[in-house]
């Protein structure tokens, strides 16, 4: 006891940390007690001096918080409750006194009817407007301590508790007092019964919205701006009881805000609207659709990455959700009314002159209503492309068929990704989704295929076609081959470098069926490609030839990366690479005569190295076996070319082919099997250092027996290097 005074009294005087912890050590370790300490600081918790109080009270407080809970039980708990909430009615003992509340309301022996009792002298005795932010944060503790811990004690105090909570914290501004008020606010509205107070809940936290706190710079509290808007925006979805107060200061947010303003408002309200219920939704849907459409048709310009139309676009599918949730109709045009049908309609119209600019953002909106539910789906399509495909083939509209064929481009691509978001479980979801472009599948490939000869709607002809091929379960094996016989005639056509990116997407498109049904590809496809490829090189002159291979050996770089069509590719091209290295009536060729095979023949391995990149990249597992067919017959050409070359030039020693050829070995020993590689290794060194070449090589040209190779012979090195 003597020691614990000494240590009370050296306090009060110095008020250092060493003291507080030595006493806090001593009732850890049973040396001393809490009450041993409360009888030292007797003279202090009751001096006529207001300083002494402050001090004594704070004192007590600091230990309280830094002793293992073991050490209070409930009769220790009570009457240190009793003592602070007595020090509540002192102006001068309230902030040390709440901050020993603060601690006490965590520990395991605090009951309800002390919470009860806290609660009373809070609301009695705290003027939240008089006391400094951090105090308030200890008010707020205390409140979110006892929710998370009594909150049956608290619920039973009935609406007394939420008035006087609501009247306690009106008016903070604090962005770490808020973050907690937010989070006690979001708990009374879900778990109390606010019927009384849906007002004053909802005034005491819609008065933030939106928020405009910036953090400072280097804040060391770490709040962001995001942290307050999200858990603002728990509260304002936490009941359905909100709607009718909200929806009318949305809008006007909605109208008069900064592009950040209706961002915030845009993002909430698409959360609201689940919670706030479909009838809500409907009452205010004409209100609401005016609105939201200004965003889409009007938009602002994106700025500071705030992209107010993507949002808009977003908020609208979440209300028409709202308002259909319910809706699984199959006829659509007949059960859809309202919202859906109304703002259809007035798109449709729009759309009735698709080259001026109000038809894009219509058609924005149209999309957005194809990813919402399969019944809105399903009806919005039905309207839709018989629309769009009317508008096409009328004569008066000839010159808008780009236009045209644009905007069903973008109707193709919703409808698609609208499936990606389903589940593939066989749900009725997926199914409406499915049939929604699968009743016009007839006319629209019919439309596309006669788009793709005309030169000015070939481009959007392709984008719709690629949006039709990436739709799963969309088109049939035999529909697919349509689509690939109809662009290889626009490839047999195109022959002008203005027609650059049509061929890169056209090729874009064949290689994505070549993904689905590489069959097409390999029987329509490829024999034209192969057949633009000469068994011997153009002259240097010959431009337009050599660009015609090109082209070719580019459009195979993107088209033959499954395996089937990769298999198909080497031998094609590892043939006339056989051609280019061995001709049968030159042999007295110069290396300037051989040039332009030797290019060809760069080329050639090039294609063949850039597919096997891509085919790596994207985790192919055929890439192994070549190692027994394309590896050797590389070898064979290299290595047979250097033991007859006889000191002259010949295509197959040319270093850019080497080089080329090293780098796709390379790659493949690189996907072999630890194991594998160890083998192949060996008969690596065994060609190398034994003569063993047929281990390595083998090919149209046989390396005779009589042939030695032995490039690391001494022989052969002084011959490399001064003969």
């Amino acid at each position: 006891m003597e020691s614990t005074e000494r240590l009370v009294r050296t306090w009060m005087a110095s008020e250092r940390d060493e003291e507080i912890a030595k006493i806090v050590s001593d009732i850890n370790s049973g040396s001393t007690t809490l009450l041993s300490v409360v009888k030292a600081l007797g003279e202090y918790l009751t001096a006529e001096e207001d300083q002494l109080r402050t001090k004594g009270v704070e004192l007590l407080s600091e230990v309280l918080s830094r002793c293992s809970a073991e050490k209070f039980n409930h009769q220790s708990v009570r009457v240190l409750t009793n003592f602070y909430c007595s020090k509540m009615e002192d102006w001068d003992t309230v902030i040390p006194a709440l901050k020993g509340l603060s601690h006490l309301t965590t520990l395991p022996a605090f009951t309800p009817e002390e919470a009860s009792q806290v609660l009373d002298s809070v609301f009695q005795h705290v003027k939240m407007k008089n006391i400094v932010q951090s105090v308030r944060y200890t008010v707020f503790t205390i409140f979110d301590n006892l929710m998370a811990r009594h909150r049956d004690a608290l619920k039973t105090m009935g609406p007394d508790f939420i008035g006087r909570y609501v009247v306690l914290v009106e008016g903070e501004k604090d962005p770490r007092n808020l973050l907690l008020a937010f989070a006690i606010a979001r708990v009374i509205i879900i778990e109390f019964d606010i019927s009384q107070f849906v007002e004053s809940m909802f005034n005491i936290t819609f008065c933030y919205f939106p928020i405009t706190f910036r953090p400072p710079p280097n804040d060391p509290y770490g709040i962001t701006t995001d942290d307050l808007r999200n858990t603002l925006r728990q509260c304002l979805c936490a009941t359905p009881a909100f709607g009718p107060l909200a929806i009318p200061l949305f809008l006007e947010k909605l109208a008069a805000g900064s592009p950040a303003t209706k961002h915030d408002t845009l993002v909430t309200m698409s959360i609201c609207f689940p919670v706030y219920g479909a009838s809500l939704a409907r009452n205010n849907a004409r209100k609401l659709w005016n609105a939201l459409k200004l965003e889409v048709f009007q938009p602002m310009s994106i700025s500071n990455g705030i992209d107010v139309e993507s949002q808009a676009l977003q908020t609208i599918r979440d209300l028409v959700k709202t308002i259909y949730a319910d809706n699984q109709a199959i006829n659509g045009d007949e059960s859809i009314e309202g919202l859906a049908r109304d703002a259809c309609e007035e798109c449709l119209h729009i759309l009735h002159e698709p080259e001026k600019s109000q038809a894009k953002p219509a058609i924005k909106i149209l999309c957005a209503f194809l990813s919402t539910t399969p019944s809105i789906c399903r009806y919005t399509a039905s309207q839709l492309v018989p629309h769009l495909l009317k508008l096409f083939i009328n004569p008066d509209e000839v010159s808008s068929r780009p236009s045209i064929l644009l905007l069903l481009s973008d109707v193709i691509a919703a409808s698609r990704d609208a499936l990606k978001q389903v589940p593939e479980d066989g749900s009725s979801d997926a199914e409406g989704v499915e049939a929604a472009l699968s009743p016009f599948k007839d006319e629209l490939l019919s439309v596309l295929a006669s788009g793709l000869k005309v030169a000015s709607c070939r481009d959007p002809a392709i984008a719709c076609l690629l949006g039709l091929v990436s739709t799963k379960y969309l088109l049939t094996e035999e529909e697919l081959g349509f689509i690939v016989h109809c662009v290889n005639e626009v490839l047999a056509e195109e022959t002008d470098e203005d027609d650059e990116d049509t061929s890169s997407a056209a090729l874009k498109l064949l290689a994505a069926i070549s993904m689905q049904a590489p069959s097409h590809v390999r029987d329509q496809t490829l024999p034209q490609l192969f057949s633009a490829l000469p068994d011997r090189a153009p002259s240097k002159d010959d431009v337009k030839n050599r660009v015609k291979y090109w082209k070719a050996l580019s459009a195979l770089t993107t088209l033959c990366r499954q395996p089937e069509l990769f298999e198909i590719l080497v031998i094609r091209l590892t043939t006339r690479l056989d051609l280019l290295c061995f001709p049968h009536s030159r042999s007295d060729a110069t290396e300037a005569d051989l040039e332009p095979d030797a290019a060809y023949g760069h080329s050639i391995l090039l294609t063949i190295h850039k597919v096997l990149l891509a085919k790596i990249d994207e985790g192919h597992h055929d890439i192994p076996k070549f190692i027994d067919s394309l590896v050797p017959r590389l070898f064979n050409i290299f290595v047979y070319s250097a033991m007859t070359s006889d000191g002259r030039y010949m295509v197959g020693i040319d270093p850019r082919l080497i080089i080329a050829g090293g780098r796709i070995i390379t790659s493949i020993i690189q996907s072999l099997p630890l194991a594998r590689q160890e083998s192949y290794v060996q008969d690596l060194f065994g060609a190398y250092y034994n003569g063993r070449v047929k281990e390595i090589a083998s090919g149209q040209q046989a390396i005779s027996d009589d042939l030695v190779f032995r490039p690391f012979d001494v022989v052969a090195v002084y011959i490399l290097f001064y003969a």
